[in-house]
């Protein structure tokens, strides 16, 4: 099996990465990009339309992978693949008009709860959960119709948003996507039992774009990702339904960028602020503050959430993974509370 899996690997990697330096030409030419200043700290105009190779090499790969001879168990598959194709979709075409005209937040939701309800009509929704306080394998929480209905729209457009805000520092959200996207190939891949060969691909095209995409967006970045990080984000938790409801291991990958959103929106909050705009609330950014390198922050980024993907895919029990979620929750909140104590100092040269 390892052909097809090189083959759309290989596919996304290829077209983002030969995307990747027209996007930043074009980005340039048509005056789609960001200039020095405000939350982000970079020292050249840079374009924003990343999100043309980023989407470009997933549904390439995707494409590619439905042509392939594999396995494939799931006789909703088709209209599965249509919802994250068409919802992906329409997340990057919302991308790309805040890209050019800057989008107030209250279209933006719009249309993400669009995209949604587009990926539910292709049957991507969560309607269970496996039970982590049973011993039964098969054991399921199921959830009536109303709650499948709000905890779909809460995940989708919060990992969409948790992207998109992760996307602060070059190479952070390519990256942390690429671990995350890995880690439910592998378990699909490997874990499962019998392997489901064809929704592994899905997670393994996307990984191959953001790799793909990652030598021209890490620091100093040639083109930023602009509406490519919700693109990915959206992405990213349908692939987590489609295979098998893995939230859990996608909790686990990406848990410090999901407490990161929801302490600063706490804080927002609290503070009396609105807790939609963007900011350098953040972790990332509070580190940056701190006086520490961009790319000590990304690659601690990178070995935090990839230590949590090795631990999700190592132990089988949902009580330990349960308990993991507690620890990482833990870890998480003891970071933010000390980042928020040390005293910031001018960022050291890089």
């Amino acid at each position: 099996m390892w052909l097809p899996y090189a083959i759309t690997f290989t596919t996304g990697f290829a077209i983002s990465f030969l995307l990747a330096p027209l996007a930043a030409h074009l980005g340039l030419r048509l005056g789609i990009a960001d200039r020095p200043g405000g939350r982000r700290q970079h020292g050249r105009v840079t374009s924003r339309l990343g999100g043309v190779a980023l989407y470009g090499g997933f549904i390439a790969a995707v494409v590619v992978a439905q042509l392939l001879e594999v396995p494939r168990l799931d006789p909703n598959e088709s209209r599965r693949l249509a919802g994250l194709v068409a919802g992906t979709t329409i997340v990057f075409v919302l991308g790309l008009l805040d890209d050019r005209f800057s989008l107030r937040p209250g279209p933006q939701y719009l249309g993400q709860a669009v995209a949604t309800a587009v990926a539910m009509a292709g049957l991507i929704f969560i309607e269970y959960v496996n039970n982590p306080l049973s011993r039964s394998p098969d054991a399921r929480l199921l959830f009536p119709w109303w709650l499948v209905i709000l905890l779909t729209f809460f995940w989708m457009m919060g990992m969409v948003n948790t992207v998109n805000w992760l996307d602060g520092l070059d190479g952070l959200a390519a990256g942390v996507v690429t671990i995350a996207a890995l880690v439910l190939f592998a378990n699909a891949a490997f874990r499962l039992q019998p392997p489901q060969v064809s929704v592994s691909l899905l997670p393994l095209a996307l990984a191959g774009a953001c790799l793909g995409f990652l030598p021209f967006n890490f620091h100093p970045a040639r083109v930023f990702m602009g509406g490519g990080a919700p693109t990915i984000g959206f992405a990213l938790g349908a692939m987590a339904i489609i295979g098998g409801a893995k939230m859990a291991t996608v909790l686990l990958v990406m848990g410090v960028p999901i407490l990161d959103v929801a302490y600063t929106m706490l804080k927002r909050w609290r503070a009396g602020k609105r807790v939609d705009l963007g900011g350098r609330e953040h972790l990332h950014f509070r580190l940056r503050d701190a006086g520490y390198s961009q790319r000590a922050i990304v690659l601690g980024y990178y070995a935090f959430c990839g230590a949590f993907g090795v631990l999700a895919l190592a132990i089988s029990p949902r009580l330990y993974k349960l308990l993991a979620l507690v620890v990482l929750a833990a870890l998480a909140l003891l970071v933010f509370v000390l980042a928020d104590r040390r005293e910031t100092r001018p960022a050291k040269g890089e």
